[in-house]
């Protein structure tokens, strides 16, 4: 899934440790701010509109797990937004190019940067390219969103097969970066990144589905 143009993405995707160290003021938190509210909207709004016969405490239990910190920086990763950070360099040393809170910051920031160049309708569209299949992994009854059951269950029904592969890691014992690659019956459909195996598994996994759905 690509980004559209904006002129606001280079604020949404400028951390503030970027800032900080050119003595600028714009950063993405203003952004992040406005995202999350209108992250909120959208994600209670479809959830409203599918599910008529839940309760509010359901409806209020799934929107957390949709809108959690994990699960920002997967949809994240699907976007590469890890890859066009504008960071310092304390915080790119640091590896904060896949530090799932700035990922999630980045996330809801370059919603806002949609919602305010394009509206409410555009930012809706832009959100359906992640919702469906999240809340299809709900609907499965899973405490969590597990993209790698999601894929296994796809590839199944296509009579296919898919292997994890572990292409990289780096960084020191208490803060390693796993690079991981999802291959379907030979042909490369994803990769992602974490700092665990598992993690990074199931941001590979989620950029196959994208994939899959023609996205």
């Amino acid at each position: 899934m690509k980004l559209p143009e904006n002129p606001l993405l280079d604020i949404a995707l400028t951390h503030s440790s970027w800032a900080n160290e050119r003595g600028q003021q714009e950063y993405n938190e203003r952004l992040e701010f406005l995202g999350d509210a209108v992250l909120g909207l959208l994600v209670g709004e479809y959830l409203y509109e599918r599910h008529p016969e839940s309760d509010e405490g359901e409806l209020s239990r799934w929107r957390a797990m949709l809108i959690c910190e994990e699960n920002l920086a997967i949809w994240a990763n699907e976007l590469k937004l890890g890859e066009r950070l504008r960071l310092g360099k304390g915080e790119e040393v640091a590896g904060g190019r896949t530090r799932p809170s700035i990922l999630a910051d980045a996330f809801e920031a370059v919603l806002a940067a949609i919602y305010l160049n394009q509206g409410l309708e555009k930012t809706r569209k832009f959100m359906l390219g992640f919702l469906p299949k999240s809340v299809a992994a709900l609907e499965q009854g899973q405490g969590r969103l597990d993209y790698k059951t999601m894929l296994q269950e796809e590839v199944q029904r296509r009579g296919s097969k898919v292997r994890y592969c572990l292409e990289d890691q780096s960084g020191p014992d208490h803060a390693k970066l796993f690079e991981v690659s999802a291959w379907i019956n030979g042909e490369l459909w994803g990769r992602g990144k974490g700092r665990s195996k598992k993690e990074a598994e199931q941001g590979a996994a989620g950029e196959a589905l994208n994939k899959i759905a023609g996205r």
